[in-house]
């Protein structure tokens, strides 16, 4: 078959993005190398309590993807964002009818996404490509399960970063924010997101 004819790959990303860090930004840069085309959302996570609002999570990665080096490749879908995966491929089905679809996990999940709902559906339609975190083994007996069921990749990237988005949500993120490019350091301070990244209050004496 002629190349031209091949279906084009894309790459489903849905993400909590709260907030979105250096560690997104570099899974995103290594997707958009790969695939023709991510499709990136911020996802509502029903174990996670306190999330911030999800329209200011989407904006936030809408900012982080126009700093990307092939940001003509990634565009965020809000419209894909559901609690089921299956239901966010139907929907990606919708808008690229005809492409070859890869779901993008991080290595936290790899045994969890053999009971996701539908989940023999998912595998059907969408490779799975997960991408390695500190702390969590990706080899093992949860791999060998998921790859029974599921076409399985491991991503390969050059560096991995060790950053808990859940860090932000907590009074106590002190010298972190470097984790954060720019564009959402100044996203959030303006939108006053994150209690630890506001700056201290002024106190005004009244005393003389």
């Amino acid at each position: 078959m002629a190349p031209w004819n091949n279906p084009i790959r894309v790459a489903l990303f849905g993400t909590s993005a709260d907030p979105p860090h250096v560690g997104h930004q570099s899974i995103l840069n290594w997707l958009a190398e790969d695939f023709d085309q991510v499709a990136v959302w911020a996802a509502e996570n029903p174990y996670k309590p306190k999330q911030s609002p999800l329209g200011d999570r989407a904006e936030m990665l809408r900012l982080l993807t126009r700093t990307l080096v092939n940001s003509d490749r990634v565009s965020v879908y809000q419209s894909l964002s559901d609690r089921y995966s299956i239901h966010s491929i139907a929907r990606a089905r919708q808008i690229w009818p005809n492409a070859k679809f890869t779901l993008v996990v991080g290595a936290d999940l790899v045994a969890q996404l053999p009971h996701w709902y539908q989940a023999p559906a998912i595998f059907a339609q969408a490779d799975i490509l997960v991408f390695p975190r500190p702390g969590y083994s990706i080899h093992g007996p949860a791999l060998s399960a998921l790859q029974q069921q599921a076409t399985v990749t491991i991503a390969q990237p050059l560096t991995q970063y060790n950053i808990a988005s859940s860090r932000y949500r907590t009074a106590e993120c002190s010298q972190i924010a470097d984790d954060l490019p720019p564009v959402i350091r100044d996203y959030i301070s303006a939108h006053h997101l994150y209690p630890c990244l506001q700056p201290p209050k002024v106190q005004i004496s009244t005393s003389r």
